[in-house]
């Protein structure tokens, strides 16, 4: 049985191979290969159309620069830099940011002392101030299927980096009376 189907721009002829079995998957195949055959259509979106907290979020990891409580239980002061990349005191750990959409920061974390590391996410507030996270373990030592399932935390902004450049100059020059 010989059948055909119409794209816009191509016939494709279908030939099913009888009652033997191999006609829905030849079938399949042939939808396929038509439904690829029509490249998909991509648009542009411009970052004026965005709102604009999303325009100035949109990979501008520098909200995440400064000094931040995280609160584990204790309290542990954590310092990012521009790129939200940074380290904390306990366990000689450090945080490494992997993406900055919108209000959801997400990143893997590293203690050294511990040879262990992990991931985590958290959701900012609108105006980043503060965030609740959550965190879990990737791999202790060798182990890369630790049975340790993580928890929680919260974030609070305590300082803000401020970018030297953007500053303006000290003036040297005193005045006198």
């Amino acid at each position: 049985m010989t059948g055909q189907t119409q794209t816009p721009d191509r016939v494709w002829s279908i030939v099913l191979a009888g009652s033997k079995g191999h006609a829905p998957l030849l079938l399949a195949c042939a939808l396929l290969a038509a439904a690829c055959a029509k490249p998909a259509d991509h648009r542009d979106v411009s970052m004026d159309s965005l709102h604009p907290s999303m325009a100035f979020q949109a990979g501008d990891r520098h909200v995440l620069a400064g000094e931040w409580e995280y609160v584990d239980g204790a309290a542990v002061l954590l310092i990012l830099d521009e790129q939200g990349n940074g380290h904390y005191d306990w366990k000689d750990g450090r945080f490494e940011t992997h993406t900055l959409i919108g209000q959801t920061w997400q990143g893997m974390w590293f203690q050294k002392e511990n040879d262990r590391d992990g991931r985590f996410t958290v959701e900012f507030s609108p105006d980043f101030s503060d965030g609740e996270g959550r965190w879990w373990v990737s791999r202790i030592g060798a182990d890369h299927a630790p049975a340790q399932k993580g928890g929680t935390f919260h974030l609070s902004k305590k300082t803000a980096l401020i970018n030297l450049s953007d500053t303006s100059p000290v003036p040297w020059k005193l005045l006198t009376p």
